[in-house]
């Protein structure tokens, strides 16, 4: 048999040989990989049901949630992960992973990217050897190479020379604590990785690690905490795993509620508010158009940029908390002026009548054509969707695409031009969507082979308050069918503020619940009803993840459309005017 050897960048060193798993198309490990066992959970993905752990894992790159580097970290630390990962580019949040797990806990696995021509060659290949940026594929006898120790992944190419301030030194240096001195260490090789130059201030963070993966979460946190980390900057945190204050209520098993709530106090033993939202765009203390930021979760990385016009990159979670101990991050991705420019136009058809699914079905639709480039959309000038449609537009985006942000022309506020969204510069892909395209993303998100309903999951992202008040008018004077169950998940802030408005009482008077903290990427039974075959919701995000999170199958429709199923108990959805047969 030949032999031969690609040679690429080595993000993490170290040496691996094993059975090669290889896909095209990017995997979120949060909601796409058990983190308890490594097998591919995602089932829309081309690998679904095969298991990473003790393979070589070959994806283009990451996509989807910033928690990623969290489920990677609970297989290594479990013995369930990867022998190593090869990307065609560099990538951040599960490299993350691996650099926490090596730096914190002393366990490590060989990352390597590799360009995309060059990975593309992986496609066949069954099996490889790697040592840090080589890859042998075939025998090579003599040529095997020798293991590399992890603790030499200090000495991985790290790009552009990082230049720190003595403030930045003197963290480094432990001056202000074991926590910060790690925290840095793990920012300037992240930096080294991401070719930044130099760090920066940054205002605010918005904590995603906060959600509960497994013990390797807890035990990150906790070891901060051990060691005297206080965040530095004003610090909200993310959904996390249950209702705090009502898990036991719901009756959740204590072995997993116990540490999720555990979770969510060490990060407020660090300083963080206890905000517990996946939308802290809906906040008052929410970012300004420029300001620079450190938030995690995808969706709310995607609204801070793309809506708001703020700054920050796509953190991975562990990163975020490393940023917010120190207050400086990486001058890179979407810091930058040059980096927020588009790179792909997609042009919409002409539009007919079209409801509020048809946000989330687009941003779905989009992220698959654009996986890896920041699209600027033509086709919604006249149609001004509102900041609750680019919510749902964006945190599908997300799940689909590992980009961080996205222009509609005429609507966000980079993209007042076509000429401005793409920073002068022609596009490098364009591409027309039709109503046949459409039409095949809208039947990937149903995936229920019958019409029964016994789920109504209302809030990923978390729900605002004029969605509540939306949500109430439609369920005013009505009571859900008997055998159905009714959630809805929104924010603390929010859930006060749509109760003394009177929505939550015209709510439950329909039959249905409405929880805080938690959100629909975290919920699993016996909070969804043991019995649920079917559920039907209005996230294009969760119609993806949740058939792999809680193996049911989902029905994806308008809220109007969710109510009325949450009344009949079953789906009768019709799908938009622009896609129909």
């Amino acid at each position: 048999m030949s032999s031969w050897n690609l040679t690429g960048r080595s993000l993490v060193a170290g040496a691996a040989e094993a059975e090669l798993l290889y896909a095209d198309i990017g995997l979120s490990f949060w909601g796409g990989v058990d983190p308890f066992t490594g097998t591919i959970i995602d089932i829309h993905h081309p690998l679904k049901g095969a298991c990473i752990a003790g393979k070589i894992l070959a994806i283009p790159s990451g996509r989807g949630s910033c928690t990623g580097s969290s489920v990677l970290l609970e297989l290594i630390l479990n013995g369930h992960g990867p022998a190593a990962l090869v990307f065609a580019e560099d990538e951040a949040i599960l490299t993350l992973g691996v650099m926490v797990a090596e730096e914190m806990f002393g366990r490590s696995i060989p990352v390597v990217s590799l360009g995309a021509e060059t990975f593309a060659r992986l496609h066949g290949v069954t099996s490889a050897r790697i040592s840090d940026g080589n890859l042998w594929i075939g025998e090579t006898g003599a040529d095997k190479p020798d293991p590399v120790p992890a603790a030499s992944s200090a000495s991985a190419p790290q790009g552009h020379a990082l230049t720190l301030t003595p403030t930045d030194e003197a963290m480094l240096a432990g001056d202000s604590g074991k926590a910060a001195q790690v925290a840095m260490k793990i920012i300037a090789r992240m930096a080294g990785i991401l070719g930044a130059e130099k760090l920066i201030d940054i205002t605010q963070a918005h904590i995603d690690g906060c959600i509960y993966t497994g013990p390797a979460s807890l035990r990150f946190a906790r070891r901060l905490c051990d060691w005297g980390g206080q965040v530095k900057v004003p610090t909200s945190l993310n959904s996390i795993s249950v209702d705090q204050r009502r898990w036991k209520k719901l009756g959740i098993d204590p072995a997993a509620g116990q540490p999720a709530s555990d979770l969510a106090d060490a990060y407020v033993e660090m300083g963080a508010s206890p905000t517990f939202t996946c939308a802290p765009y809906l906040l008052d203390t929410a970012p300004g158009f420029g300001e620079q930021i450190v938030w995690a979760e995808s969706n709310a990385v995607i609204y801070a940029n793309s809506v708001l016009g703020a700054r920050t990159m796509k953190y991975p979670d562990y990163l975020d908390i490393c940023i917010a101990l120190t207050g400086r991050a990486p001058l890179t991705g979407c810091h930058v002026d040059a980096d927020r420019h588009a790179t792909m136009q997609i042009d919409l058809p002409p539009l007919g009548a079209i409801d509020d699914s048809f946000y989330p079905l687009l941003g779905y639709h989009i992220g698959l054509l654009a996986p890896n480039e920041i699209p600027v959309i033509t086709g919604l000038e006249q149609v001004k969707p509102s900041r609750d449609d680019l919510k749902a537009f964006g945190a599908a985006f997300g799940t689909t695409s590992a980009a961080p942000m996205f222009h509609i022309l005429g609507v966000t506020p980079e993209a007042a031009t076509l000429d401005q969204a793409l920073g002068g510069k022609p596009p490098r892909k364009h591409h027309q969507v039709t109503p046949v395209e459409l039409r095949v993303s809208w039947q990937e998100l149903n995936s229920a082979t019958d019409d029964s309903v016994d789920l109504v999951s209302l809030g990923n992202p978390h729900v605002s308050v004029d969605e509540l008040a939306r949500l109430a008018e439609l369920c005013r004077g009505k009571r859900k069918h008997a055998e159905v169950a009714m959630i809805v998940t929104c924010g603390r802030a929010t859930y006060e503020a749509a109760q003394a408005a009177g929505h939550i009482a015209v709510l439950e008077a329909f039959g249905a619940q409405v929880l805080n903290d938690t959100c629909w990427c975290m919920i699993t039974e016996p909070v969804i009803p043991p019995s649920t075959r079917n559920l039907m919701t209005n996230s294009g995000k969760y119609a993806h993840y949740g058939p792999g999170l809680v193996g049911r199958k989902a029905h994806f429709g308008s809220m109007a459309a969710c109510v009325a199923a949450a009344c009949d108990a079953r789906y009768a959805s019709p799908s938009p005017s622009l896609i129909r047969a």
